[in-house]
């Protein structure tokens, strides 16, 4: 048993570090298996080895690892499935059942399950069976009256979308109150989002932010979301508009929902600092962060080592760099639902000296005023050679991390907001420089944008941190910088309200910073000298053919 539950934890890190993926293919290749007692047989195994962890033996959703989880796992004996392309409160067909195991559900533990985008999935034939298996959990799909082939719903020709059916959809969004839960600008921050439960357990549900399309787990296309507003999730506060607003403007409202979606994301692993002239900003908004290129650095939960965390808040941090002959800076840019400033280190998780699992949501006082937002960037503390780098959670005692860890509750007392610790794994704890070495300087602010609509007000919550030092430094365990070298940095987050601390956190893993070399002005001047060359010689020789003719 402790063998399988170490292969879970290998395998959540995987998943977890692969977060971003796209949607693996959901439409069968062949026939599905019949409902045959050979297959429901078949399926059980299967089960029992890959699905029993969460939702557990008896289907009920209170696997080994359930309390570790948010949103828990579903519970199979209910009969009741969010994701369905029939009408609100029936059962699923057999192929939304299919398109879900095979597509997994991003943002969360439940990983893709279709053996041709992971090695860790199940075929098609082996998908069929524990659909069959899973199915037995519920009287509900014996009974005859059930049906859920009878239960479809009719979808009509889409609406393409445009700049009058998004507006359309828009007001829709408005009139019929989508905002009291997903925001006026639907980043799930609305004043119902924090008093939201599940049907069954009471567990807090946390309303979608719209903006984030990769954590769509019903789909984040056109007719996904359209699908969504025909059925309702069951089991949640989330309704059915069929009754309430008609086929057309339900086109409109999901070509609205899918404009929300953030555009332009920037997967690119090389951050290309740009050098810029005079002293370096720490103001975020500052001009010359507009010469600097960014790049989107992806983030998971940290579930290597104990206290695993599987659900985390930022999963997504817009970096910038720059520099001058003395100085580098990177400017961070990521959203956030609260601002939160006071930390309370005797609230911090505990963690059980026998303990190898993962933390416990409900273990973990998640709300306003228990712990900081924090952010930190992370660098080798030595040059790497070739693809060698330390483990990019905390290193280890050969191969140290030099981290530079910003805090919000230093930023709102006014003090120096960064500091510059060593690592040297994930049990070592983070061991700050000498006050003499503190020469990393930051600035953070958080932005909200005051929406003010009808009777109440909403709040975009976006951090945008700078941190800056010089190039180098006489401390040997610091990060030194030079023009032309790819150094490796990776980015760790904390979200206060979310109970985040310690390890219990978002990271991402290894990225790279290039401080660009400028380059010299002889080359454009050997370039325009090149092309008028260029050019007098083809007119001498346009002459010359001139002359014979």
């Amino acid at each position: 048993m402790k063998k399988i539950f170490s292969l879970f934890i290998v395998m959540m890190a995987v998943i977890a570090m692969s977060f971003g993926a796209a949607f693996a293919s959901d439409t069968p290749t062949k026939p599905k298996l019949p409902n045959s007692p050979e297959n429901v047989a078949k399926g059980k195994l299967i089960y029992f080895k890959r699905c029993s962890f969460c939702h557990g033996l008896k289907g009920d959703g209170d696997g080994p690892v359930a309390r570790q989880l948010h949103v828990r796992p579903r519970d199979f004996t209910k009969g009741l499935y969010k994701f369905r392309t029939t009408e609100s409160g029936s059962l699923p067909l057999d192929e939304d059942l299919f398109r879900t195991i095979s597509r997994g559900l991003p943002g969360s533990a439940m990983q893709t399950f279709d053996v041709e985008k992971v090695k860790s999935g199940l075929s098609e034939d082996e998908r069929w069976q524990v659909i069959q298996y899973i199915k037995t959990f519920s009287a509900d799909f014996a009974d005859a009256s059930n049906d859920p082939t009878k239960m479809v719903v009719k979808v009509g020709n889409p609406i393409a979308t445009s700049p009058d059916s998004i507006a359309k959809g828009k007001k829709l969004f408005e009139e019929n109150r989508c905002w009291e839960c997903h925001g006026h600008d639907g980043r799930g921050n609305g004043p119902n989002s924090i008093r939201l439960k599940d049907k069954f357990r009471a567990d807090p549900i946390v309303p979608a932010d719209l903006s984030k399309f990769w954590r769509y787990k019903g789909g984040n296309t056109q007719k996904d979301v359209y699908m969504r507003f025909n059925t309702g999730l069951n089991g949640t506060p989330m309704p059915s508009f069929t009754d309430s607003i008609t086929e057309e403007d339900r086109w409109h409202l999901a070509n609205f929902v899918v404009s929300l979606q953030k555009k332009g994301i920037k997967n690119d692993q090389v951050l290309k600092a740009k050098l810029v002239k005079g002293e370096l900003p720490l103001d975020a908004q500052n001009p010359a962060w507009k010469t600097a290129e960014p790049i989107d650095v992806r983030l998971a939960g940290q579930v290597i080592w104990r206290p695993r965390w599987e659900n985390p808040s930022v999963d997504l941090v817009t970096v910038q760099a720059i520099y001058n002959d003395k100085e580098v800076a990177f400017r961070f840019e990521w959203d956030d639902r609260t601002k939160d400033t006071v930390h309370n280190p005797a609230l911090e998780y505990k963690v059980p000296a026998d303990y190898a699992g993962y933390a416990s949501w409900e273990d973990v006082p998640r709300k306003l005023g228990n712990f900081r937002d924090s952010l930190a960037i992370q660098f080798p503390s030595k040059p790497s050679e070739g693809n060698k780098k330390p483990h990019f959670l905390r290193g280890d005692g050969a191969n140290p991390v030099n981290l530079w860890v910003w805090k919000s509750d230093l930023e709102e007392a006014g003090q120096p907001s960064v500091e510059n610790v060593i690592a040297k794994g994930p049990d070592s704890g983070l061991t700050p420089q000498a006050a003499d070495d503190q020469i990393v300087k930051g600035k953070g602010v958080y932005l909200m944008n005051d929406l003010k609509k009808g009777n109440m007000e909403d709040f975009i919550g976006t951090y945008t941190l700078v941190m800056k030092r010089p190039l180098t430094s006489k401390v040997k365990s610091d990060v030194q910088f030079e023009l032309g070298k790819f150094v490796p940095f990776s980015l760790n987050a904390w979200d206060g309200a979310n109970g985040e601390q310690g390890l219990m956190m978002s990271l991402s893993t290894w990225n790279s910073v290039i401080l660009e070399a400028p380059v010299p002005t002889s080359v454009y001047v050997y370039t325009v000298l090149g092309i008028i060359l260029m050019g007098g010689i083809e007119f001498v020789i346009v002459r010359g053919l001139k002359k014979e003719d």
